[in-house]
């Protein structure tokens, strides 16, 4: 072979497997970005570690140590196929340096036997309001853009009312930790299911936007309690519920309707969050920023819109854009939404915006870490609010 053939030989070669490395790292890049835009409704993040049921006696329960399992609070334990509600660790019970024991306060549904795998979740109910609480409510349906989206309704008598958005790895179920307080205080509940969830309509790309579209759904449910009664409404959201919540707030035709927001472990800056869901899959730190640019190329998502001048920005919605009386509630041990964003946006909108922080809580997790703070923190922001 001359030289020439030689030289072209190398180039197309080295073209060759230019191509192969770059259709690699779009493979790797959309791989990594599932972790956030695809990440299924009531399954566990995988921030979130399987532990081993090593063995069950009344009222406990011994699961491998692990920070997770030595978490304070309440929470569900969910494996495939079971459900059960487990509460605070034993001090005196006899553990070892490789397990915990906790109280374990009901299985809801199907068998705890040694040897499964199960991981702690915030959903501590199952069900509907009526099975799982006792209350009465009524299965309505909230017409969203994309066709109807399934909501329970827990009337009570007042004209303000709460909607409730779950948000990443949970459904509409979560949220029902907090139902009974709300009946309690009066404020009739709407907590709605929003695209991608089951039995709402399908994504339309198939991917979750993070809160940038799916707004609208929250948008949906406000003019549906405004149609049915409600004078006022307050917007209370979890992780990416809380980043729809706060869109909702700023961008919804009724906003004015809406007199408080209460975002429990807000998704922020959701490049931070992607790469977070992205690194807990065990994508190499120097292969993050192509989870990014997937993320961007995949939902017209642009990165960087989570932060201004070092403060959060949440896609477009600034701390000044904030309009009513603001409850955060987070906390450093979140690794999906960092605390710190919560506290600049808090230290922005001293006037509006109050940060409750909680320790030892994992992303979404404030309430069952201390659920009766967490109630008289909620009671005392609503009060000025019925």
């Amino acid at each position: 072979m001359g030289p020439a053939k030689a030289t072209a030989a190398t180039a197309a070669l080295t073209a060759v497997g230019t191509a192969a490395l770059g259709a690699a790292a779009v493979a790797v890049g959309r791989y990594a970005s599932d972790a956030a835009l695809k990440a299924p409704p009531g399954r566990p993040l995988p921030t979130e570690p399987r532990l081993t049921v090593h063995a069950t006696g009344p009222g406990r329960i011994t699961l491998t140590r692990s920070l997770a399992s030595l978490r304070p609070g309440r929470y569900g334990l969910a494996g495939d196929g079971m459900h059960a509600v487990v509460g605070p660790v034993i001090a005196e019970a006899a553990d070892t340096a490789d397990t915990v024991v906790r109280r374990l306060e009901r299985v809801t549904h199907g068998t705890l036997e040694p040897g499964a795998k199960v991981w702690l979740t915030p959903q501590v109910y199952i069900g509907d309001p009526a099975a799982a609480l006792g209350l009465d409510h009524a299965d309505v349906d909230v017409p969203g853009e994309l066709g109807g989206l399934p909501a329970w309704f827990v009337p009570a008598s007042r004209d303000t009312w709460v909607i409730t958005v779950h948000g990443l790895g949970t459904t509409r179920e979560h949220p029902m930790v907090l139902m009974d307080f709300l009946h309690g205080q009066r404020f009739p509940v709407l907590d709605v299911a929003y695209r991608g969830d089951l039995g709402a309509p399908p994504l339309p790309d198939g991917l979750g936007h993070l809160g940038a579209t799916e707004w609208r759904d929250v948008d949906a449910a406000i003019r549906y309690a405004v149609r049915y009664g409600a004078e006022r409404v307050v917007l209370h959201g979890w992780s990416t519920g809380a980043a729809m919540a706060l869109r909702a707030a700023a961008y919804s035709p009724l906003k004015d309707r809406v007199s408080g927001l209460v975002l429990d472990s807000p998704v922020l800056d959701w490049e931070t969050t992607l790469r977070a869901l992205a690194s807990a899959r065990r994508t190499p730190g120097p292969l993050l920023p192509l989870a990014v640019r997937a993320a961007e190329g995949r939902t017209g998502l642009v990165a960087g819109h989570g932060r201004q001048n070092g403060g959060p920005l949440m896609d477009g919605v600034a701390p000044e854009a904030v309009a009513v009386p603001t409850l955060l509630v987070h906390g450093p041990g979140d690794t999906v939404a960092p605390w710190r964003l919560s506290r600049r946006f808090a230290a922005r909108r001293p006037d509006l915006v109050t940060l409750h922080t909680v320790p030892n809580a994992p992303h979404g997790a404030m309430w069952n870490a201390d659920p009766d703070t967490y109630e008289e923190v909620l009671r005392r922001f609503l009060t000025p609010l019925m």
